[in-house]
């Protein structure tokens, strides 16, 4: 009986390219307006939403086709996913209209690490669509939501560092050189950053489609890019840092407090939803005299 040493979830050749066509996408999707002329139809842009949804979501299965085609995971570890974005989609509401505090960021930034920038980049647009149906905050703005918090989990998942579930048997650090506090730092330094970068995506498409603001912060159609930019920075800086702000600092709280418990807790379980044992049957060498003409070996490979 042979044991191969569990595997993180990496990245193959189709899942990067589902992943890179969906962020291409969204890309295209969110920020087409900036280049646009001063004739565009500008105030239609919400009406883009229901559109842009529905393109989304078959490229959301892509992803999951793709990774699970590439990892070879079975039904426990897509169960695991179902109930990692059910735990998001619930924590977001406890903190939701208090200066930015939303738990679920912490969670996502964790997940990502373990699952992988694929499953990853899945678990944030479903947890994001799930909070949105618990909350009742279904609206043209979900997609830019669900886009944007795909890739503030994928990116937890790209970190540089081992990620995923140690080899069976490994002594404790001697797998990687990113565990414990060091890795804690790391993961706390990029949901810090990560999450003023969802911010400044999500307020990307309210500084488009919401009018009547002041001359130095609002959107002008057919304006230079870089002067429109400095708009935005503006627009972000007095609407948005503040709320910005708290969603960095509590991610980063609660990944020093709770994360280390919980990425043992998120490997342990991709562990045993990785696990399944494959019976293979070997045809015998050539049968040596006085041996029995017809022995079949049995080989159990541990994933």
């Amino acid at each position: 009986m042979s044991a191969r040493a569990a595997r993180p979830i990496r990245l193959g050749a189709r899942s990067v390219a589902a992943l890179v066509l969906v962020s291409v996408v969204g890309l295209i999707a969110i920020g087409w307006p900036l280049f646009a002329d001063a004739g565009s139809a500008l105030t239609d842009h919400a009406a883009d939403a229901p559109w842009f949804f529905a393109l989304l979501l078959p490229l959301l299965i892509a992803v999951v086709v793709a990774t699970i085609a590439d990892c070879g995971m079975d039904a426990k570890a897509v169960a695991m996913l179902g109930v990692l974005a059910a735990v998001g989609a619930a924590l977001r509401p406890l903190g939701a209209g208090t200066a930015g505090l939303e738990p679920m960021f912490f969670l996502m930034v964790l997940s990502g690490r373990v699952l992988g920038p694929g499953f990853g980049f899945v678990l944030g647009a479903v947890t994001m669509f799930a909070s949105a149906l618990l909350t009742g905050g279904v609206g043209p703005w979900m997609p830019t939501q669900m886009l944007a918090m795909g890739w503030f989990t994928m990116g937890a998942g790209l970190l540089p560092g081992p990620m995923g579930v140690p080899p069976a048997g490994a002594r404790p650090g001697a797998w990687g050189r990113l565990r414990g506090r060091a890795e804690l730092l790391m993961l706390s330094a990029y949901g810090f950053l990560a999450a003023f970068a969802y911010g400044t995506v999500t307020n990307l498409y309210g500084w488009v489609t919401v009018g009547g603001m002041g001359q130095a912060i609002s959107f002008r159609p057919g304006e230079p890019v870089r002067e429109n930019l400095v708009r935005f920075l503006a627009y972000v800086a007095a609407t948005s840092l503040g709320w910005d702000l708290g969603r960095a600092l509590l991610t980063v709280v609660l990944i020093l407090t709770v994360g280390g418990a919980l990425l043992k807790a998120l490997r342990r379980a991709t562990r045993r939803a990785n696990f399944e044992a494959q019976v293979t049957f070997e045809a015998p060498e050539k049968a040596l005299a006085g041996e029995a003409p017809h022995r079949t070996h049995v080989t159990y490979d541990r994933k």
